[in-house]
């Protein structure tokens, strides 16, 4: 069986780094996909959200380097957790990332009058280790 996301989008905010209580650190993003489409002459658009989430040393790494806006390519897999707020039992469904490449510029704007270069500078993978406690054998 097989459980993989692969997802090209923007970020939707700011990374959010902090730490467990066990001291580990994790990070949470949230990446928009959109899709275009025409129906009848007109041009739709939807816009669908997607939570991400990177641990330890990785979620250091993205809270560094990422922005709102930042455009990202992501590899990862789908993870549900419950938990409970309020009295009330909720469910999320996240994507846990291992694998992420960054693909603005980085000067950020992508209008640089170089910016095939500044892409291939900066569209650099950063690989993800996945941690022994998420390998499922």
């Amino acid at each position: 069986m097989l459980n993989k996301v692969i997802l090209i989008g923007r970020l939707g905010s700011d990374p959010e780094l902090r730490t467990t209580d066990s001291g580990v650190a994790v990070c949470n993003i949230s990446l928009a996909t959109s899709e275009t489409w025409t129906a009848d002459g007109e041009k739709k658009e939807r816009t669908e959200w997607h939570r991400l989430v990177f641990w330890r040393r990785n979620a250091e790494i993205v809270s560094e380097y990422l922005r709102k806006g930042s455009q990202v390519w992501i590899e990862g897999k789908l993870q549900t957790r419950s938990f409970t707020k309020d009295d009330i039992e909720r469910k999320v469904t996240e994507i846990v990332v291992n694998n992420v490449l960054m693909l603005d510029s980085k000067s950020g704007g992508g209008g640089s009058k170089n910016g095939a270069n500044d892409y291939r500078k900066a569209s650099q993978s950063v690989k993800i280790e996945p941690d022994a406690e998420h390998i499922p054998f």
